[in-house]
């Protein structure tokens, strides 16, 4: 794919994206013209780009897209579920064969619009009153130096008010209104402006006597239009790049503690003289290398960052979809789309809401029979929200069906032979029995759900970068998955603890304290408690939980935990940010990578999800063991 065809894909991508939140914002506010205009603007935009590209079939159904988004916009066709399915499925093709050429087809082997998608546009727009046929101007053609023609070209429009009219039928100054973002100009251009800029065969022709003309605002002294150009303040860059360079600077930064940490011993020696002198310039020049080179690190993780909308802008269309072929009525609610959080997590985290998703609708939401005899409304809500919680972002998906029952999750586990029957007793335990490798509910396997092979890729993916994933639910009232994930994936802000003489680190998100040990501890079932804060918590041994010879262990760190216990070490080290490398040629259960310290030491690092599950080795670790 060359360059010029690679960034058409991306930016028209991203539009056909828009589009469909635009669409489903639409059928909830039907007169909402600025959505209308976005709307006409985005088909416009990628009828242009596929003009100039030769891609004949975007540039027809963007055509007549375009067609029925002028209907809507002056009236003339009401916003009704054909038309918006109409653009749903326009924007879906549209997606589709970018989607195709990013993947690499050639252009010219991309099929034609389906009849199927003529024939939805055709019967949406049928309402439209007689109007003039509108001939599509090719992208090409139009001269760089005209740019109000250049924003023009799209459909006919039949505003009212001034108007010049081509030989074609074009009305300028309407189409002008549509392409042009509101507040981009203090005035709508006047009829003599757009026919000087019209090209030759263009004539004005006179206001019909009965049409009032349009509002214009009141004039301004002092506004100018705007003439300059507007600078472009983003580029594309590859993100291989990026994450060449986020390496790069995370390894300096590690590179500058463990100089300071040498430097620091050197100045346990005594120098004299020049030595002396010598030694107070390398302390400045560290100093400033090392301020540096996080500011270096800080600036590009920031260049990784992006809002969680982008990822959560996808869902809208498909929990409509889906609750159409169920036959529910569901509302789905987003909150928290501005949140930021690594590229990386926000790419790979599309399949497991997805999956999570489409268990709330198929297992989560009563059918509508169902939810009638309850007291809860009609319409269900799925909620999907982001926030950020100290170096953690969490993400929540919540719905008000009817709640997982732990009883029949044991009794289904144990009669798929997963668990034995002593297993999962606890409700909390039995709740995490969803993600084990080919656990489900349904005894007839759908199209939606029912293969077992959903909620473990789930938990799988969120672990894969440091995550951990939490379920609350209620019989009857509805189900809660809480998503934890490290804002930044490849430094991580940690504690260093030593256990039998290994060097160990943990994520700093779930450290809440750190206490003295006694040499004594009362018991409750055989196992070690302490009383901490007024409450009893059972005290683990990290030494025997990774398998290594148990010792004094003097020191005992608080892990906030959804049950907080303690876990109790040799010594604390202290804290560091450390750049994370993951394991690959191996698998430690309850280590998911490892760093180096600031004196160059080799440090394991202890697994998020570990932690928060109490330091118990998985279910399916167990199976496998």
């Amino acid at each position: 794919m060359d360059d010029m065809l690679k960034e058409f894909v991306v930016e028209a991508l991203d539009l056909a994206t828009n589009v469909e939140e635009h669409l489903l914002s639409l059928e909830r506010r039907p007169d909402d013209t600025d959505t209308l205009n976005a709307l006409f603007r985005s088909f416009h935009t990628i009828k242009g780009g596929a003009g100039f590209m030769n891609l004949p079939a975007i540039v027809s159904a963007c055509h007549l897209t375009e067609n029925l988004f002028d209907g809507l916009r002056t009236g003339q066709v009401p916003v009704t579920p054909t038309a918006i399915e109409a653009g749903l499925q326009a924007s879906g093709f549209v997606g589709d064969q970018l989607k195709q050429l990013a993947n690499g087809a050639a252009p010219d082997s991309l099929p034609a619009m389906p009849a199927a998608l003529e024939d939805i546009l055709t019967a949406a727009i049928e309402g439209k009153s007689a109007a003039p046929a509108t001939a599509p101007v090719a992208a090409a053609a139009v001269a760089a130096d005209e740019p109000v023609a250049a924003m023009a070209v799209s459909a006919a429009s039949s505003d009212p008010g001034e108007f010049v009219v081509s030989a074609d039928g074009l009305d300028w100054e309407a189409l002008y209104r549509a392409v042009v973002p509101a507040g981009t100009l203090p005035d709508a251009p006047t009829a003599a402006v757009l026919a000087a800029s019209a090209p030759p065969n263009v004539t004005p022709l006179a206001k019909p006597a009965d049409d009032k003309p349009l509002a214009k605002p009141a004039a301004d002294d002092n506004q100018r239009p705007i003439t300059s150009q507007v600078k472009e303040d983003t580029i594309r860059i590859d993100a291989v790049k990026l994450d060449a360079l986020l390496e790069v600077a995370g390894e300096s930064v590690q590179a500058a503690n463990q100089a300071s940490v040498l430097l620091e011993k050197l100045t346990q020696f005594k120098f004299e003289g020049q030595a002396a002198a010598l030694m107070s310039t390398l302390q400045e020049t560290l100093s400033r290398a090392s301020r540096y080179s996080t500011e270096l690190q800080r600036a590009t993780l920031s260049t990784r960052m992006q809002p969680v909308g982008r990822l959560f802008q996808k869902f809208p269309r498909l929990v409509r979809e889906l609750a159409k072929d169920l036959g529910k009525d569901v509302d789905l609610v987003i909150e928290g789309a501005e949140t930021e959080v690594d590229r990386v997590v926000v790419d790979s985290l599309y399949d497991p809401l997805v999956h999570m998703l489409r268990n709330a609708l198929d297992h989560g939401i009563e059918a509508a029979g169902e939810r009638a005899a309850t007291a809860k409304p009609a319409k269900a809500t799925i909620l999907l929200k982001a926030w950020q919680e100290g170096s953690s972002v969490m993400i929540e998906i919540s719905d008000d069906g009817k709640g997982m029952d732990p009883a029949r999750l044991r009794d289904k586990a144990m009669a798929k032979g997963l668990i034995g029957e002593n297993a999962a007793q606890s409700n909390e335990e039995a709740l995490q029995l969803i993600f084990l490798p080919g656990f489900s509910t349904k005894e007839v396997a759908s199209s939606v759900s029912g293969r077992g092979v959903g909620m473990d890729v789930v938990k799988t993916a969120v672990e894969k970068h440091r995550g951990a994933i939490r379920i609350d639910s209620v019989l009857g009232e509805g189900t809660r998955f809480t998503i934890r994930l490290p804002i930044e994936l490849s430094i991580v802000p940690t504690m260093l603890v030593r256990t039998s003489g290994a060097a160990l680190a943990m994520p700093m998100a779930v450290v809440q304290r750190v206490v003295e040990l006694p040499e004594t501890f009362d018991e409750v079932g055989g196992a070690p408690v302490l009383r901490d804060q007024g409450r009893p918590l059972a005290v683990r041994s990290l030494a025997a939980i990774l398998g290594y010879e148990q010792g004094r262990e003097k020191v005992g760190i608080v892990i906030a935990a959804p049950q907080p216990y303690i876990l109790a070490v040799d010594a604390v080290d202290g804290t560091a940010d450390l750049v994370i490398k993951p394991l690959t040629a191996l698998a430690v259960p309850g280590v998911n990578g490892t760093a180096r310290s600031a004196e160059g030491e080799l440090v394991l690092v202890i697994s998020l999800a570990f932690l928060l599950d109490g330091c118990k080795m998985s279910m399916a670790s167990r199976l496998a063991a």
